[in-house]
């Protein structure tokens, strides 16, 4: 065995005494156009609020009957409807400075089955987005079920309103002028 290796130990008594090679230097300039792409988040803001106060929309249609309703569950929080079970296990939205985007769901939906052995069959189980609808989809003949919103602020950042007129004005504190009414000679001419 020493006869072996006695070719090899020069070598090796070389490997072993040899000083490592010095360190590369780090590169302290980074690339303008990275420093431009990259999110800033705002000095002092945190992540946002936690779980348990997010509040997500899950709009859930039943086909058979065309009956849609919108769920606001909090995370943890289980819902039946009719024959649908939908529980939500967490929401998330991107953050109002960071691009692109985004607003999430983690949901589960189980429906009634009389005639199977397991009388709760999970259909789905996964992540939703509201911008990609099509990315995970609940694939049922009746139910359809899918994530609107997500309800959570991020401290430094303005609340995110709501789209319509009237909650917008609701936020600025104006009030909105209601509906013109018809005239009586434009609802006799569409009626002629």
């Amino acid at each position: 065995m020493r006869r072996a290796l006695a070719p090899f130990l020069p070598l090796l008594i070389a490997a072993c005494t040899a000083q490592p090679p010095p360190p590369r230097p780090v590169e302290t300039d980074v690339p303008t156009n990275l420093e431009q792409a990259a999110p800033v988040r705002p000095q002092g803001a945190s992540i946002g609020t936690p779980m348990a106060k997010r509040v997500a929309v899950i709009g859930l249609l039943n086909k058979r009957n065309d009956l849609s309703q919108d769920l606001e569950m909090k995370p943890g929080e289980t819902r039946r409807v009719g024959d649908v079970i939908v529980r939500l296990a967490a929401c998330e939205r991107t953050a109002p400075w960071e691009s692109p985007k985004q607003t999430g769901a983690f949901v589960q939906v189980f429906v009634h089955d009389a005639g199977a052995k397991v009388a709760w069959r999970k259909i789905f189980s996964g992540w939703m987005f509201k911008e990609s609808p099509s990315l995970n989809v609940v694939e049922h003949p009746i139910y359809d079920v899918w994530v609107k919103d997500c309800r959570m602020t991020f401290a430094g950042a303005e609340p995110v309103a709501s789209t319509s007129p009237s909650s917008a004005a609701k936020a600025s504190g104006k009030a909105t002028a209601p509906a013109a009414a018809p005239t009586p000679q434009a609802s006799a001419s569409n009626a002629q």
